[in-house]
């Protein structure tokens, strides 16, 4: 049989409604990846292979019946273990949540299986999703396939390390401060951020979230191919009345002008001289595609855009969320919310009441920029690829990391969709770039990303270094 990984999820998913390949021998060569796999690099943490080959089977009858399947037509995905799944435990990374099994699926899961997806794993994160590392009391370590001494990234870095690794076609992500884009510029994918709304969530097995995860939490996908992203979105998208936020905008629009800003240096940080040729390289790819590509003269603020994201979500709730921490034990989660304790305690009615006046602002500052030039190119992160758990070397490291996150940490606050493009992998160390574009034009930066995936080349399936 061919080999899935060889092909697309758009080849893929024809394929199997043809018939020219079957359901249940795509699963099953998935599963066989997985336990062959995923034991070096514990990125799948919960089994779904007899949920998955029975899915395969129904799915292999309907067409052989004659019914037409959708545009994930037996492609393999994984799910976050953030997000409900009937009959799964919805931890978050926690033996606090060990038990809690849900009982319905996550709105934008349930769109995904409408479209014929399979779920056949689900994959790792942090303890409550707070680090850029993906280690857990209840689940264990993630490892980079690329590289075991780096982070996979967090938190959805069970999600990247199981996409670098062929475990799968589209991985669910979470992204509230970098959490699908960091994840895949650390394991060498892509992966995208999608505006607010897009894609619909809803844990009914833990309800309503805080304020701040309510404005700038998303869920979307990481994937090798830029196209295989664009039709993982369009699944998970849509409707559903579980989320107050979600929202049935078109998946595309006019045409943009195709106009790039370069920022080299987003909110003043000094990028790795690798990134910094990264930018360079995207830059020039662009430009031969017919892109008009310049650096701005100034940027609407990105720093307070920074340290407004971070208020809204770890200082909000600040000592709910030391509580359950310390419940947890997680030395990561902890080291994390101890840093930022004495700025939480300066948190009050009012100080929430000034974090959500200036969002407007800045929003309002980057919707007219990206109204003369819909696109940003910029960096990912500030260093390459972190070394595995380096924020417990104590608070100096914590407060170095974060701040080599802000191209990251900030976009969320300001509402735009953001993707991460692999610009590939020197000595085992993974890099990439990220495009910026304007609310609801995911297409845009996908248009762009497809250009620097034909230059940098596609991420090809690695196997645990």
């Amino acid at each position: 049989m061919t080999d899935p990984n060889s092909l697309s999820v758009r080849d893929l998913a024809e394929a199997i409604r043809s018939g020219t390949l079957r359901a249940p021998e795509v699963t099953a060569a998935t599963l066989d990846r997985i336990a062959r796999v995923n034991p070096a690099l514990n990125a799948i943490v919960q089994d779904c292979s007899s949920d998955a080959l029975a899915e395969a089977e129904a799915l292999d009858a309907r067409i052989r019946a004659g019914d037409q399947p959708g545009a994930l037509a037996g492609v393999p995905v994984t799910i976050k273990v953030i997000a409900d799944q009937t009959g799964y435990a919805t931890t978050n990374g926690t033996t606090l949540a060990r038990d809690l099994i849900a009982t319905s699926d996550s709105p934008f899961l349930r769109h995904m299986r409408a479209e014929g997806a399979i779920v056949v794993g689900r994959t790792n994160c942090p303890a409550f999703s707070y680090r850029w590392f993906s280690s857990n009391a209840q689940h264990g370590t993630t490892v980079n396939p690329h590289n075991a001494a780096l982070t996979p990234g967090g938190s959805s870095g069970g999600a990247g390390s199981a996409t670098a690794a062929g475990l799968g076609h589209i991985a669910h992500g979470t992204d509230i401060a970098g959490s699908i884009r960091y994840p895949a510029y650390a394991c060498g994918v892509q992966g995208l951020r999608p505006t607010p709304g897009r894609v619909p969530a809803f844990n009914q097995s833990g309800g309503d979230r805080p304020i701040g995860p309510q404005l700038m939490a998303v869920a979307g996908p990481l994937a090798r191919r830029v196209d295989d992203l664009r039709l993982g979105l369009a699944a998970m998208s849509g409707y559903a009345p579980e989320d107050p936020l979600s929202t049935p905008a078109p998946l595309s629009g006019p045409a943009l002008p195709r106009r790039v800003a370069l920022v080299r240096r987003p909110g003043g940080i000094e990028p790795d001289p690798r990134i910094l040729a990264d930018l360079d390289r995207a830059a020039d790819l662009l430009r031969r595609d017919g892109w008009q590509v310049e650096e701005p003269d100034s940027l609407p603020d990105l720093r307070e855009a920074f340290d407004l994201q971070i208020d809204l979500w770890l200082a909000d709730g600040h000592a709910e969320k030391l509580a359950a921490a310390q419940l947890e034990g997680d030395a990561g989660a902890l080291a994390l919310l101890n840093f930022y304790a004495d700025r939480a305690a300066r948190w009050d009615s009012a100080a929430l009441s000034h974090a959500l006046l200036r969002r407007s602002g800045l929003i309002r500052a980057w919707r007219a920029f990206l109204a003369d030039t819909p696109l940003v190119l910029m960096p990912v992160c500030a260093e390459l690829p972190f070394r595995q758990d380096e924020d417990l070397d104590g608070p100096e490291a914590i407060a170095r990391l974060w701040q080599a996150q802000l191209p990251q940490v900030a976009i969320p606050l300001l509402g735009l969709p953001a993707l991460a493009v692999s610009s590939g992998v020197e000595n085992g160390i993974p890099s990439g770039v990220q495009l910026v574009a304007p609310p609801w034009r995911e297409d845009h930066a996908l248009d762009a990303g497809e250009v620097l995936e034909r230059g940098f080349g596609i991420p090809q399936v690695v196997d645990p270094a």
